[in-house]
């Protein structure tokens, strides 16, 4: 791969991957702790576990990876441990390599690691750089804008193209940034052949959770703005298609 590469840290239980292009990063920076007070939690999005970090190489975001549902009454951090090859935050990271090298704007990783944390458990982390003046879609002063949408369907028109199904596409997993649109959190999202037809199943999500965190918005006003977003999907897509 070009642009970043990864440096493999190796341990008996543990394994980090590192972007060599930032000095001195160590597994210690996968905790919040270690930041003391230069680490606050992100408010906005998501199960929690998520810091916004003041570090000398500049803002980043760290991000334990959190269970969901009846199963983090049990097991907040941890995960069945499958290989460090499995594990979450480690195919997060080379996921972002990829899709880095393929120009697309997501965000640059600083380090993942896995941790084995028992007999068949493993806990991850990873961290990334924040994307600077970036906010959620539904924050976005310009969120009622029909141009920024439109320009988020030729976003993802993009994204599908290059093979890629972002299994949690919902408005906080978009940014909204002075230099443009983002997609974030990629756990558990992969390339896919774009012939197999898995991509309406992200914009159906997606529309679930603008009818759900656009709220504030008129009904007619969303409808509107999704109009607008398949518009811009539609007119990229053909382009993608012909390459």
């Amino acid at each position: 791969m070009s642009g970043v590469t990864e440096h493999i840290v190796s341990g008996h239980r543990s394994l980090l991957l590192c972007n060599p292009a930032v000095d001195g990063v160590q597994a210690a920076w996968l905790e919040p702790q270690f930041w003391g007070e230069r680490a606050r939690p992100v408010a906005v999005g998501g199960r929690g576990g998520a810091f916004f970090v003041q570090a000398d190489a500049g803002e980043l975001v760290l991000r334990q990876y959190l269970r969901g549902g009846m199963m983090a009454r049990i097991m907040h951090r941890s995960y069945l441990f499958t290989g460090f090859n499995r594990c979450r935050s480690l195919r997060e990271f080379r996921l972002l390599q990829r899709l880095r090298d393929m120009h697309l704007p997501v965000p640059e990783p600083i380090a993942a690691l896995a941790e084995r944390d028992g007999l068949f458990t493993c806990r991850a982390a990873i961290l990334l750089r924040r994307i600077p003046g970036a906010v959620p879609l539904p924050v976005s002063p310009a969120v009622g804008d029909p141009e920024l949408w439109q320009r988020l369907g030729a976003l993802l028109a993009r994204f599908h193209a290059a093979g890629l199904d972002h299994v949690d596409l919902n408005c906080d997993n978009v940014l909204h940034a002075p230099e443009g649109i983002w997609l974030i959190d990629f756990d558990r999202c992969r390339l896919r052949h774009p012939a197999q037809r898995w991509q309406q199943a992200n914009l159906d999500r997606l529309q679930r959770s603008v009818a759900k965190r656009c709220h504030a918005l008129p009904a007619a006003q969303r409808r509107a703005l999704w109009a607008a977003l398949m518009q811009g999907y539609a007119a990229m897509k053909p382009d993608q298609e012909r390459q």
